[in-house]
């Protein structure tokens, strides 16, 4: 039962890299969005990015999305909403400082779309492949929408504060869509919502930033990207390097070059599969692994140089074509449901957000 394809959106967390670029995309396709923000002062960037859009785009505060009955307001009114906001640093020590928040505000906004007077016809939570991946699995190996992450789960269980930084955040991701799925089954079984549910596991996602105005500021994997790929000189952030998972003494581009293989979507593909996933009726009650492909660090500072017409690092750049590639994720369902084509040139993704960068003048 998916929402009409111009009607009204909510957007949890909508000052983030990857809410920005839905809200975009759904304004460019029609929609009405509100975007909900911890503060006004949290919106003025992406306001003004999307300026040309007039009062179409709402802003509408939420302090804190791990209250009971947060959302209750936000929703009126509203067709299909997008729940996007969750904490993305992994520097916690008390696991609860990532799994609280992921795991209340996914469940907090379900029950206030759960209300007799909703309108809400689809939810779309942005989930993880963090959520997926088993780190403990025998390689090589291709995970598809069946697997869920239970190996961090358990190591935050009988660990805690003492698990690993990484699989805290894994953690945070599972336990959170494993509570959406769960409501969204019992309120079905029971007849007393009106929605269903779809949720979107993407990996690293690059593209250029909305709003943004220092690099300092920017968010997550694009922060990551910008460091490994573009800065010159100098030691990669300790922030940096936790959240890319080099926990070890990783702190240069040459060791950057030699470090295991990740995944990564353009921001823009993701985007597009999100508001398919609003739109799509065959999108219902199923679960998606939205990833363009394996990469590895090097090619990625490899292609950067080359957009920016810098010779190759002197590192020993890898044989790319000899990587071995141990983990991958299978996009064949969002490929042939959602009907996504993904921008597949790495060359391509690295110029559109150096483009973005040089204009900004951070490079």
């Amino acid at each position: 039962m998916p929402a009409s394809t111009t009607g009204k959106v909510l957007v949890t967390g909508a000052n983030g890299f990857i809410a920005g670029w839905i809200i975009k995309d759904l304004l460019e396709q029609g929609f009405i969005v509100r975007g909900t923000v911890r503060s006004l002062e949290k919106a003025e960037g992406l306001r003004k990015a999307l300026s040309a859009h007039g009062d179409r785009l709402e802003i509408f505060v939420v302090e804190d999305i791990a209250e009971s009955g947060a959302f209750d307001k936000a929703v009126e009114g509203i067709d299909a909403i997008v729940h996007a906001a969750s904490p993305v640093h992994v520097l916690a020590n008390d696991p609860e400082e990532l799994i609280r928040p992921a795991l209340q505000g996914t469940t907090s906004i379900l029950r206030s779309a759960s209300q007799p007077d909703s309108t809400v016809k689809r939810i779309v939570v942005i989930s993880s492949l963090a959520a997926i991946v088993d780190i403990s699995a025998p390689t090589p190996v291709t995970f598809t929408e069946a697997n869920w992450n239970e190996h961090d789960v358990a190591e935050v269980r009988d660990k805690g504060a003492a698990a690993a930084q990484s699989a805290k955040y894994r953690a945070s991701k599972a336990l959170a869509e494993r509570a959406a799925w769960d409501l969204f089954r019992e309120g079905r079984d029971k007849g007393t919502i009106g929605w269903d549910l779809v949720t979107l596991c993407p990996p690293w996602v690059f593209g250029p930033v909305l709003g943004v105005q220092s690099p300092n500021d920017l968010h997550s994997s694009v922060k990551t990207w910008y460091e490994i790929a573009v800065k010159e000189e100098g030691e990669i952030p300790a922030w940096s390097k936790a959240y890319a998972g080099f926990l070890s003494a990783i702190g240069s581009t040459s060791g950057i070059l030699k470090s295991m293989c990740r995944n990564w979507v353009d921001v823009r593909d993701f985007a597009a599969a999100t508001r398919l996933a609003i739109t799509k009726p065959e999108a219902g009650g199923e679960r998606f692994v939205v990833c363009t492909a394996p990469f590895d660090w090097g090619q990625w500072v490899y292609v950067a140089r080359r957009v920016l017409g810098k010779s190759k690092p002197e590192e020993d750049i890898q044989d790319f074509s000899q990587i071995v590639h141990d983990v991958r994720f299978d996009n064949k369902k969002s490929r042939e449901v959602l009907g996504i084509t993904y921008h597949e040139d790495m060359e391509g993704t690295a110029a559109f957000m150096i483009q973005d960068f040089k204009e900004k003048g951070w490079c």
